[in-house]
């Protein structure tokens, strides 16, 4: 994958947010550009709008594709569109959901449905675009996570747990996939100004919610925090960083860094400093069993 050459890339979660801009800033740095949501003649008609519009009054390449990752066939689907009309480099795992509220009173329905997009969509996605990529020794997966993915914060325990989940899933991806010169790297973004916090899902157990009593009020609180970081529309929270960086992991040359930290720090870069010369142990350790020759 030539780092100077404009790349196939297909985005996920791509109607709003994050996606949304990461969308739009590859496309106008002359990247190929598959826009990935769902329902996009239906209740997400008008970002698919916006984004077809934006595109050809830019004459830039970007297309806009119908995905649920949920959905394992329309995973298939989707890659196999793409790599019928050109090759894909680059799958950039966005698409996510922040529940937040009483961790205890989420249903095993609620927790799973936070599991099905943050963590399971994310291994379909990737193993659909992946066995094109082996095949050609060349891609990039970019997974987006979380603050949340390194620290523990109280009532986030389903989307903490669903991050570091990925986390652990995307990392172990990046020593397996190194072989076939495929790199699997994750993005950190702390608090960032989206619409993730209005469409944040609630507790399903009332019954829970009212044994905590005043307790209960955590979720309340921790997005009027939210709220009110934003309203301050400091630099560091605006989302287009985050867009920005994506696209540099993108073009960037030579090898590339598994953790990136965008935003407040919350402790994370010490934690990734610290953690990273343990884990760098333990992978050298393990290629004496396992060997390091190319599959």
């Amino acid at each position: 994958m030539n780092a100077n050459s404009p790349k196939t890339i297909l985005v996920t979660g791509a109607s709003r947010g994050i996606g949304y801009l990461t969308a739009k800033t590859l496309a106008a740095g002359g990247h190929h550009v598959y826009a990935a949501m769902r329902d996009k003649d239906g209740s997400n008609a008008k970002p698919a709008s916006v984004l077809t519009d934006y595109a050809m009054q830019s004459r830039l390449s970007l297309s806009i594709i119908d995905l649920d990752v949920t959905s394992e066939e329309d995973c298939q689907r989707a890659i196999a569109k793409i790599e019928a009309e050109r090759p894909l480099d680059v799958l950039v795992n966005n698409a996510g959901v922040m529940p937040v509220g009483v961790t205890e009173a989420y249903s095993p329905q609620a927790t799973q449905a936070c599991f099905d997009v943050n963590m399971f969509g994310l291994a379909k996605m990737s193993q659909a675009a992946l066995p094109a990529m082996r095949q050609r020794r060349s891609g990039l997966l970019i997974h987006l996570s979380s603050a949340a993915g390194r620290v523990t914060i109280p009532y986030f325990g389903i989307y903490c747990a669903s991050k570091w989940a990925m986390e652990a899933y995307a990392e172990s991806l990046n020593y397996e996939l190194a072989p076939f010169d495929i790199q699997s790297v994750i993005i950190e973004p702390s608090g960032h100004a989206t619409d993730l916090v209005k469409t944040a899902p609630a507790p399903d157990l009332p019954a829970v919610l009212q044994e905590y009593g005043p307790h209960n009020e955590g979720r309340e609180k921790l997005l009027g925090m939210f709220h009110d970081l934003f309203a301050q529309d400091q630099a560091g929270n605006d989302a287009q960083n985050v867009a920005d960086r994506i696209k540099a992991l993108v073009e960037m040359q030579g090898p590339r860094p598994i953790r990136t930290q965008i935003g407040d720090d919350m402790g994370v870069s010490a934690i990734n400093a610290a953690t990273a010369p343990i884990q760098a142990g333990l992978i050298e350790q393990l290629s004496q069993v396992y060997g390091s020759e190319e599959q």
